[in-house]
């Protein structure tokens, strides 16, 4: 069980989650993009998302700001989800646009607010799920994007409500969180891709 658990937590790590929004958006939306540009959204995404982040990691662990990926103490966090939120940032300037790519620009504004929430918790030296953090809002996304499009994705959705409770079970089993920080997880998840995406399509 201890093993499950674990690939629970490996297989649903945060990092992905803006890359995973990125695919689904482009594979389910009903407009058309030429495939070139398609495949330079994505590329920029993985880097900015998951190979400068992983780079920026070891340059911490090797400057001794850091001593774990887990990034277990809330110190240890706060350079993490600072210079997460400037990649976010890079991306909603240079890569996706809010004319072009309207949903994806809310999606990723929404990983902005929910990165700043994680940062001002870890100031204040509350902790906060990232592992249940990204996969809320990866979650929240994908059912809007059911909703605003039409598109019956029951299978999916019902999986990932599954992942959900994997991934909070697993947390809770391996004592990396506490009840309260997995909830906090999912609310900072939740709630800013539900005010960004779904409350301006709401007044449309």
């Amino acid at each position: 069980m201890k093993i499950f658990f674990k690939i629970g937590s490996q297989l649903f790590h945060p990092l992905w989650m803006p890359l995973a929004g990125t695919l689904v958006y482009f594979l389910i939306s009903p407009r058309f993009f030429p495939l070139p540009i398609v495949k330079a959204k994505i590329l920029a995404i993985l880097i900015l998302t998951i190979f400068i982040p992983i780079i920026f990691f070891f340059l911490l662990k090797n400057l001794g700001l850091t001593k774990s990926i887990h990034l277990k103490s809330t110190h240890e966090r706060r350079l993490p989800l600072l210079f997460f939120s400037l990649l976010i940032i890079t991306i909603l300037n240079f890569i996706v646009g809010n004319n072009n790519y309207p949903e994806l620009y809310y999606f990723f504004s929404g990983i902005l607010y929910s990165s700043l929430l994680a940062l001002l918790s870890s100031v204040f030296k509350i902790k906060v799920s990232l592992h249940m953090m990204g996969a809320a809002g990866f979650t929240t996304f994908l059912i809007s994007l059911s909703v605003l499009y039409g598109t019956n994705l029951t299978y999916v959705i019902g999986f990932l409500i599954f992942m959900l409770g994997w991934i909070g079970s697993s947390r809770l089993a391996l004592k990396a969180h506490t009840q309260k920080e997995i909830l906090l997880g999912l609310l900072c998840g939740c709630l800013p891709q539900l005010l960004l995406l779904i409350l301006p399509n709401i007044h449309h």
